[in-house]
């Protein structure tokens, strides 16, 4: 075999090894990624809305302490079986802090609608969100400041807010941060009221330490995230307050 043939073999033994690794090595969609593994269905807190200005799709999750390996996984289009996991496709997309890290985001500019699933690895599992319907074209994000805000209780302020103002609300998240953005309380509601921090309403706390009091005269910031079924966030609230 002359020098030319050589370099023509090896050429092609490394294309195929590449293209096998390629194929075999990172797995294209969540079924495959799975198979055989332990998984938590439900086990992934994450919502999605569209931005106010850019109407790109903003995914958020929350990521348990310890969570490794997070991915985004998306279907093509809305019109397809959300509980088939060979329907989603693997994305990658940069992971954005929010709450300073707290939370995560994921932000997407698209066309089209689709269904939207995260994951991470915890615990030795796979856990896996509930399937999120993204409607940032026939249903976008309504992003106001409409709460209202008792202070009537020093240092426990009670906020109120329409209920199902957007329509097609299940669930209510409310976050209180401070100035540097640092989550303070994260929790979820039916009800169309909490206050902090009183946790007598709360159906889902993602708290992990107990809240600091509220200081007098101190800025801090309210942000509201009403919730649908299908886990696309209909009404974004943000609301700057001080404590009197």
């Amino acid at each position: 075999m002359n020098y030319i043939n050589r370099i023509v073999v090896l050429c092609s033994i490394v294309l195929a090894w590449s293209c096998h690794n390629d194929q075999n090595d990172e797995p294209f969609t969540l079924s495959v990624y799975t198979e055989g593994r332990s998984i938590d269905l439900g086990g992934v807190i994450a919502c999605a809305a569209s931005d106010e200005n850019s109407g790109d799709i903003l995914t958020f999750y929350y990521p348990e302490a310890g969570a490794t390996d997070i991915r985004f996984y998306q279907t093509e289009t809305a019109d397809i079986d959300n509980s088939d996991f060979s329907n989603y496709i693997r994305v990658f997309l940069n992971s954005d802090p929010f709450f300073n890290g707290y939370l995560g985001k994921f932000t997407q500019a698209s066309s089209h609608e689709k269904w939207i699933i995260v994951t991470f690895e915890l615990d030795g599992e796979v856990k896996i969100s509930n399937p999120i319907r993204s409607k940032q074209i026939s249903k976008p994000t309504v992003w106001n400041d409409l709460v209202d805000i008792d202070q009537s209780d020093p240092g426990m302020p009670v906020f109120m807010w329409d209920h199902d103002a957007a329509g097609d609300n299940a669930i209510y998240f409310q976050v209180i941060s401070d100035t540097q953005n640092n989550l303070l309380s994260g929790t979820y509601t039916y009800e169309n009221h909490f206050q902090y921090y009183n946790t007598s309403n709360v159906v889902l706390n993602i708290t992990t330490q107990t809240p600091p009091l509220l200081i007098s005269n101190d800025a801090y910031n309210f942000t509201l995230m009403d919730v649908s079924e299908d886990n696309w966030v209909n009404l974004v609230i943000n609301k700057n307050f001080t404590i009197l």
